[in-house]
């Protein structure tokens, strides 16, 4: 779960990189990195932490030239240090750095080939720099140590790359005065789009994980970067595509439209905005199937995310919809954080009860899904706080009962509060005296009305169905260990136990 841009301007790009990560920030809140290029040399700059910290002045002087790539990060994989902060930088062949959203699934596989096979080192357990270094040998290959690289190139190398690599993942990756060159997974699991402007002295280009980073910085929208498809953008202002994969299938993340997109960005040609308007009613359809002569007063959202289904679900059950929680907007989003009782303590700081939009009231909460629960229990405990007389909870979102495994922390199966149990069950633990799900093929609809040409989705967190085909139960066990609260909270001391050691020395 990470932000990624990459530019190729005409002037200076560290402030239209640092802008356009601040705009992506939603997608990963622990760790940035920025590095550009002024043709002979890279500037790097990247460190745990979120943008505004990671970057000071001092840094944005030293990021010099017309041509760069940055990234925000939420680990899914390997650890939080500071180590695993991306871009990733190879000095051979060329000298590529490389940032990356996703997950490989086959990391274990590929990192003995590139070990024991291709002579590369790898310095980090991240399957990012696993993805670099497959990269930078398809490239010494395709190249044949050229002094001057072909976009036939860089197109056959990321061809191998597809080959070789499964999950979902998209990159930029940038080739030492060559240019920027930008991949998209054979299922166009993750999402990225790229655009142009013109200035007075030629064409600036852009890829970006959303369409909101290429309208907010002024660049045009071209496309989305298609499944299994290459976007090269030359360090003269050049652009190349290429289709570099055989077998595509595209099946676009279903909950980047739930909850990890803005609502503004357009992904696939699918509105994010309207797409969560459209899930709002099909939950509103469904509660008046299931109990027409229902007793909700009062339709309230849980912010940020829960607004856009909330309104237009109460428009459609006839009830009021009002504004029941203010939101601490400087408080991380809770799923994403580790451990239950860091999770418990930041709902109360972030969200505060009105009392008087609640008292003697049936209310329905309406939040965008539940994973964890943890949130969904707080907050509910939080409206018969503050009077409420019956609480009913709706997710927008149908039960999450697995991990997801291509780059979102959606936990291991045991964490999930859906996994093997009921809706009443789930309802009872956290505490709703009602609890209604949106359906998987109400979902889906409300995905791809806005673009029919999308014949599918990855719903794997949802239906357990993985759509790369290779994802076995021995591996979401290995995953398991590694993903799971105990193990971040070991990971985490680790690490703190280290800092401290070379603090002390």
């Amino acid at each position: 779960m990470c932000g990624i841009i990459g530019i190729v301007g005409r002037g200076p790009v560290n402030q239209a990189l640092y802008d356009g990560l601040t705009i992506l920030q939603h997608r990963g809140q622990d760790a940035a990195g920025i590095v550009t290029s002024d043709g002979a040399k890279f500037y790097l700059r990247k460190d745990n932490g979120m943008v505004r910290d990671v970057f000071h002045t001092r840094h944005m002087l030293n990021l010099r030239g017309n041509m760069g790539i940055g990234h925000v990060r939420y680990p899914t994989a390997g650890c939080a240090s500071s180590a695993e902060a991306q871009p990733f930088y190879v000095n051979s062949p060329y000298g590529i750095t490389l940032a990356h959203n996703g997950n490989l699934v086959n990391t274990d596989v590929l990192r003995e080939d590139l070990v024991t096979q291709d002579l590369r080192h790898l310095n980090t357990d991240s399957d990012s720099e696993v993805l670099l270094n497959v990269f930078a040998h398809e490239l010494q290959r395709a190249g044949r140590q050229r002094r001057n690289l072909r976009p036939a190139d860089i197109f056959a190398a990321v061809r191998r790359v597809h080959e070789r690599c499964s999950g979902g993942y998209v990159a930029v990756a940038m080739i030492t005065g060559v240019g920027i060159v930008g991949f998209r997974d054979p299922h166009g699991i993750r999402p990225a789009v790229f655009g142009e402007r013109t200035t007075d002295i030629g064409k600036e280009y852009i890829i970006a994980s959303e369409s909101v980073a290429v309208h907010a910085l002024g660049f045009t929208l071209l496309r989305d970067i298609q499944p299994g498809e290459a976007v090269f953008l030359s360090a003269d202002g050049e652009m190349h595509a290429q289709q570099c994969a055989d077998k595509i299938q595209h099946t676009p993340c279903i909950f980047e439209y739930v909850y990890l997109a803005r609502p503004d960005s357009i992904i696939d040609d699918i509105s994010v905005y309207k797409t969560r308007l459209r899930m709002g009613q099909a939950l509103a359809r469904k509660i008046l199937r299931l109990r027409p002569e229902h007793d909700i007063d009062v339709v309230i959202p849980i912010p940020d995310t829960g607004r856009t289904s909330a309104l237009p679900l109460a428009h459609k059950l006839g009830v009021k919809y009002r504004e029941g929680f203010v939101k601490n907007r400087y408080i991380p989003r809770t799923f994403i954080m580790p451990g239950q009782s860091v999770r418990r303590k930041s709902v109360r700081q972030k969200l505060n009860a009105i009392n008087l939009e609640f008292k003697n009231k049936v209310v329905l909460l309406v939040d965008d899904s539940i994973v964890r629960g943890t949130t969904s229990g707080e907050i509910i405990q939080m409206a018969r706080e503050a009077g409420a007389k019956k609480v009913y909870f709706a997710s927008a979102a149908p039960p999450v009962r697995f991990p997801n495994v291509y780059g979102i922390d959606i936990p291991t199966q045991e964490e999930l509060i859906a996994f093997n149990r009921t809706e009443e069950e789930v309802a009872a633990m956290i505490g709703a005296d009602w609890l209604i799900y949106q359906d998987v093929t109400d979902l889906v609809e409300a995905a791809r009305t806005g673009n029919r040409k999308v014949t599918g989705f990855d719903t794997s967190c949802f239906t357990g169905n993985y759509v790369t085909g290779d994802v076995s139960d021995d591996y979401l066990a290995h995953i398991s260990g590694q993903r799971n609260d105990s193990a971040r909270q070991a990971n985490d001391a680790g690490e703190e136990s280290i800092l401290g050691l070379a603090n002390s020395v």
